[in-house]
This record gives C-alpha cells, structure tokens and sequence, in this order.
C-alpha cells in the first residue's frame, strides 16, 4: 500500500513538473507581465500609463486586510519601502492596510496613491526584499524578476553588442539594446559579477528584448549578486 501511493506521489509531481517546463516553454516566447521585485527603498510611483494589452500578465496573487475585512488582490510591484497592488474593490488614498507576503507573516502600510485600477502602499517598516525572495518556497508559475540597471553584453558569434538589463531572474532577463539582436540562435551573455552564459534571445519590443538563459541560476548565486547591486546602490546613493 505505501509503495502505491509513492508511485502515484512520484506520479502526480512528475505531471506537474512537465506542465510547468511546458508553461514555461510557452511563456519564453512572449513578453509577460509578473510581479516585479525591486532593491530601492521607495514605494513604487503611479505608473504613468496602463499595462500594454500586447503583454500576458501572471501577477503574485496576496492577501489583503482593510480592517477585519480580508480580500485577495494583485501585487505588481514590491520593494523595501511599499508595493503596488491592484485591489478588486475601491480603497481611498489614506487607507491603512496590511498584506501577506509570506505566510503568517502579513506588512502594514498605508495607501499612498490611487490610479486606475492599482494602489501604491507605503510600509510602516521597510522590509528585506531579498530575504522574502530567498525564503519563497513551493512550484511557482514563474520565477520571481528583479528590477536593476547594470551594463550587460550580448556576443552574436564574433559580433558584441553593448546593452542594458532592467531586470532579471534566476531563468533569464529582459535588456533594452538600440542594435538589433538576433532572434532564436544562442548568444553569450556577459553581466559584471555573474559568469557568462549561453542564451536564446526570444522576443522583442522595440528596443527591449527577452532572454531566457540555458541554465537556471541558483537561486544563493543569483541573491549573492543582487545584494551586491544593492550595496552600491546604497553607496552610490
């Protein structure tokens, strides 16, 4: 009995990771919209347009408390200073909240703008935005992206092109580069602090470009190398 349900246990997570490598083949294709993790120490601004309809969204779902009233919305936007969330039901500037990002574990904070259908909340405290990356736990549809700003290059077979990474996770980046990049062959993306690696280069938005790297970052690598970014912004700062 307890060698059947193993198999079936071995099963049913060998089903659910061949459809989560199949999503994840299919989404490497287009531009998709995910909850973005940022290093700065604001609160995300009001967006100063709606999200392009051309772009599939998969925002981090959470769990929202108004008073004694708890509501799931969407989060977009997360750094160490606030977030900005798309709420289904309105909430007034001014509004005091409180969110779960982790389990049992919910940040207050109090709306700090309004516009269109999202808020942006101002913590009480700042939190460790690359700790909450770093305890996440479970299948995801995506892997979490992080918003920065540091020189990358792409190699083409003997041609380079200099660009720049605005954002990045463990599977890839997206980069904005004036020079057209090939779309489908292998390049070898260099960014400072990490190894160069093999990539495909798999869609484009005028000058912005998705890559998917051909092997996942780990996850200590890739969080060693943003506390890096995040020391000298702060020196910088």
């Amino acid at each position: 009995m307890i060698a059947s349900w193993g198999r079936a246990g071995s099963s049913r997570a060998e089903m659910l990771h061949t459809a989560r490598c199949r999503l994840e083949r299919l989404l490497d294709h287009q531009p998709v919209e995910t909850t973005l993790y940022s290093l700065s120490e604001s609160p995300p601004a009001a967006p100063d347009r709606r999200t392009d309809e051309r772009y599939l969204s998969l925002f981090r779902v959470g769990t929202m408390k108004v008073g004694d009233r708890p509501e799931l919305c969407l989060i977009r936007n997360v750094s160490a200073g606030g977030m900005m969330i798309r709420p289904y039901s309105p909430i007034a500037t001014g509004t005091h909240l409180s969110v779960e990002l982790k389990h049992g574990q919910p940040i207050s904070g109090t709306v700090l703008w309004t516009k269109d259908d999202c808020i942006g909340v101002t913590f009480d405290r700042p939190i460790d935005v690359l700790a909450l990356l770093s305890a996440e736990e479970g299948p995801k549809p995506r892997m979490p992206r992080v918003e920065v700003d540091c020189p990358v290059s792409i190699r083409f077979e003997t041609a380079v092109h200099h660009a720049r990474a605005v954002d990045i996770s463990q599977g890839g980046a997206k980069i904005e580069c004036r020079s057209p990049l090939p779309l489908g062959p292998e390049v070898v993306v260099s960014i400072a602090g990490l190894d160069p690696c093999l990539a495909i280069v798999r869609w484009r938005r005028e000058d912005s470009y998705g890559i998917t790297f051909n092997r996942v970052l780990s996850l200590a690598v890739l969080v060693a190398w943003l506390r890096e970014q995040r020391g000298e912004i702060r020196a910088a700062g």
